[in-house]
């Protein structure tokens, strides 16, 4: 009975809220913007309904910058909570694409709408939810306003395909080598020169890996370049992959690449013609070379190996660099069922092959891998089930291992002086290596800085970066510590206490560096320059 007085008391008194949205936030700083305008259409529409009754509430819905093709507006959602809690019972928008421009998000609000008995009002539309006409005209008006926004991208997509088809640089992250003046490319010589280095090397050294090692080993660092923002890029050393994309990008050679298809470009090329042939006779041999068979011949477990629920565990891999971890997953992890795999999703290929193998071997001479039939892996234990051929005469053909996961992160080889006793030994401070990090940038920086403009000097450096020259010329030192004693130090290898201080002021010879801060070199480290 009070619930039905409740909604006889809505009918009669209606409690309004105005609802105002605006994309950007350019303009809101006025005194009467956009909001403004928007709220005093509403309200003056509220104010001639007032024969009927209707209330206007206190509390303002204002999303300012906000886009209508996202639900994500504070002040939606905080309208879409006074909705569910029946607070509301009428919506004052000034037009409908300010509640929303999707078609299927308005579908749901109109939906969340009735369900709580709230009417939808559109001030310059004229039209309500609440009758069936009102509904039937704004799904055809959201309709058309989705169908403009996809005629719109088809007309941008055929616009730009269009103009690289031209030759017309249309935006994108700047290839090196280049800077964009009126919207067109425009060669840098100082970072063309670089690029055309770059191909020559690989044609000599004949692999982008083995250009990759001399030009760390040389300490090759990308030239330094300031992007559009105004902020400067480079300085660093260059990666594999990115050794690759300039190779195989034919901005270069004149061209522009756009959904798989090459066209002639307007602006200058950097690399001869017959260069970049030759470097794309090269890449296509080695990527010959390199294929893999698409089944791993090492992953012998493919196909017999399933987790404790029957679910298939196919071998997948991950990589780093050169190196290279093969693992075995469940399948149905990879179709993202993950609540219905086993107890073990994951689990290396390395130690569960060696293990099966080992267990295998001592019953049978015949070929391991044929002498398999199942192996089921479980929290604990492994389960080998061998063909009747492979089985012992007379024996069981199940064999039961014990089993446990590796601990999921491997400890740090920390890099000691002769005589350090290892427990003992901890890693550098997170702390230290991110000073280090800072440092070694700022010297790299500087010292490319000082080598590239004739007017640098120490003192101006000093004077700019609010340092002592000293200070200047002792993080200038971090620039000529060897590649390996920086991989260690970022790497967080080096013991603690080792920090910028004691890294500054090494000897010239990388060989002599490690002795000079009283560690020994890892073994896969040479100790030679």
């Amino acid at each position: 009975m009070k619930r039905q007085e409740q909604r006889e008391e809505r009918k009669t008194f209606p409690r309004c809220a105005i609802y105002t949205r605006v994309s950007t936030e350019y303009g809101l700083e006025q005194e009467f913007n956009s909001l403004d305008n928007q709220r005093e259409a509403a309200e003056a529409y509220i104010k001639s309904q007032a024969h009927e009754g209707w209330k206007l509430l206190r509390d303002r819905y204002d999303d300012g910058g906000f886009s209508g093709g996202s639900m994500d507006r504070p002040a939606l959602k905080r309208l879409l909570d006074d909705v569910r809690a029946r607070r509301i019972d009428i919506i004052v928008v000034y037009k409908v694409d300010r509640l929303t421009r999707s078609l299927p998000d308005f579908a749901k609000l109109v939906e969340l709408f009735d369900e709580h008995d709230v009417s939808f009002i559109s001030v310059t539309q004229a039209f309500n939810t609440t009758t069936s006409m009102g509904r039937l005209t704004l799904n055809m008006l959201l309709s058309f306003a989705q169908f403009e926004r996809e005629i719109t991208g088809e007309r941008i997509r055929d616009k730009v395909a269009a103009s690289k088809k031209k030759g017309i640089w249309m935006g994108g992250a700047v290839p090196l080598g280049y800077r964009v003046e009126n919207r067109a490319l425009h060669v840098v010589e100082e970072q063309a020169d670089f690029v055309r280095a770059l191909f020559r090397r690989y044609l000599e050294v004949g692999s982008a890996v083995r250009q990759k090692v001399a030009l760390d080993a040389e300490n090759v660092r990308l030239p330094i370049r300031i992007v559009g923002t105004g902020t400067t890029s480079g300085g660093g050393l260059i990666s594999r992959g990115h050794i690759y994309h300039i190779l195989s990008n034919p901005i270069y050679v004149g061209r522009l690449r756009h959904k798989g298809k090459i066209h002639e470009g307007l602006h200058d090329a950097i690399i001869e013609r017959d260069l970049w042939d030759q470097a794309q006779r090269q890449l296509a041999e080695h990527k010959q070379k390199t294929k893999r068979p698409t089944q791993d011949v090492h992953s012998f477990l493919a196909g017999k190996l399933f987790d404790d629920r029957g679910n298939r565990m196919g071998p997948s891999h991950a990589a780093k660099g050169s190196r290279r971890w093969r693992y075995y997953v469940s399948r149905a992890v990879l179709k993202g069922r993950k609540q219905d795999a086993g107890s073990v999703t994951r689990v290396p290929a390395a130690q569960i092959e060696k293990q099966v193998e080992e267990a295998v071997a001592k019953v049978t001479e015949g070929d391991i891998k044929e002498a398999i039939e199942r192996v089921i892996i479980g929290h604990d234990a492994l389960v080998i089930h061998l063909t009747a051929d492979a089985a012992p005469e007379g024996g069981n053909r199940v064999l039961t291992l014990r089993w446990a996961p590796p601990a999921p992160y491997r400890r740090r080889e920390i890099i000691q002086g002769d005589g350090a006793t290892s427990s003992r030994t901890r890693p550098m401070r997170v702390e230290a290596r991110a000073a280090f990090k800072r440092a070694l940038g700022d010297a790299h920086r500087w010292l490319d800085e000082l080598t590239h403009d004739s007017e640098s000097t120490v003192e101006k450096l000093a004077h700019r970066e609010g340092k002592s020259e000293r200070s200047i010329r002792m993080t200038l030192s971090l620039a000529f510590v060897a590649p390996p004693i920086v991989a260690a130090a970022i790497e967080g290898r080096l013991p603690r206490g080792f920090g910028v201080k004691r890294l500054m002021d090494l000897p010239m010879e990388w060989s002599k560096q490690w002795d000079a801060i009283g560690l020994r070199a890892p073994d896969r480290f040479e100790r030679s320059a």
